[in-house]
C-alpha cells in the first residue's frame, strides 16, 4: 500500500534494437522489439500510469509508446535521461564488456569523448529529482536504457553496478518507490 507522499516511478529499459552504428538516437525497435513494447504496455496497464518521461532516443520512446497511448498520456523526452556516451569512436565490440567494467570501477573515469559515470549520473538524476518534486505521489513511467538506468539507481544504492547492469533484459522493467523526502524505499523488477 502506497503512502500518501510516496512517488512511483517506473523504470522501463527499452526493447530489443539492432545495433547501428552512429545511429544513436534514430535506431528503432525490432520485430521482436515491438512485440514486447506490447508486453510492456499490457503489464503496466492496470497501474493506472498517467505520466510518461523518457531518453530521447527513438527505441527508448518506441518502448513506452504504446502504454502512453492506452492511457491516454504522452511520452515527454528529457536530453538528459539518453543513454551514456561510451566515447567519440565507439568501443570495439569484442572489448565492449571490458570496458563498462572499468567504467562502473571507477566513476570518475572517461574514454576519449565519452562521459565518465559521475557525469552522466549527476545529469539523469537531476531530471529524476525534478520529476519527483513535480509529481508527488503520484505513478511515473521513465523510457531508459541500461547504464543510465543502472547509474540512476546506484545514485539511491551504491550496490547497483556492472553485475546489476549485466542482469538486466531488453525489455526491463522495474518500480522504485520512494517516499516523500525522495529516499528509495523498494525497488522491484516487474519483468520476467
Amino acid at each position: 500500500m502506497m503512502s500518501e507522499a510516496s512517488t512511483v516511478l517506473y523504470f522501463v529499459r527499452h526493447a530489443e534494437s539492432r545495433y547501428v552504428e552512429g545511429q544513436e538516437r534514430e535506431r528503432g525497435l525490432t520485430e521482436q522489439g515491438h512485440q514486447d513494447a506490447g508486453t510492456v504496455a499490457s503489464l503496466l496497464h492496470g497501474e493506472q500510469i498517467q505520466l510518461f518521461y523518457s531518453s530521447p532516443y527513438r527505441r527508448a520512446v518506441d518502448t513506452i509508446q504504446i502504454l502512453a497511448d492506452w492511457s491516454g498520456g504522452m511520452v515527454v523526452t528529457e536530453e538528459d535521461l539518453r543513454e551514456r556516451q561510451l566515447s567519440s569512436s565507439d568501443v570495439r565490440h569484442d572489448n565492449f564488456r571490458e570496458a563498462k567494467q572499468r567504467l562502473y570501477r571507477d566513476p570518475t573515469y572517461a574514454y576519449p569523448g565519452g562521459e565518465s559515470g559521475e557525469q552522466a549520473r549527476s545529469r539523469a538524476v537531476a531530471v529524476i529529482d525534478r520529476v519527483l518534486d513535480k509529481h508527488r505521489g503520484q505513478k511515473v513511467v521513465i523510457g531508459t536504457h541500461g547504464d543510465i538506468m543502472t547509474l540512476i539507481l546506484q545514485h539511491y544504492d551504491s550496490s547497483y553496478g556492472y553485475e546489476f547492469w549485466e542482469s538486466t533484459s531488453m525489455p526491463d522493467i522495474y518500480k522504485l518507490e520512494f517516499n516523500g523526502t525522495h529516499k528509495l524505499v523498494q525497488v522491484t523488477r516487474l519483468w520476467e
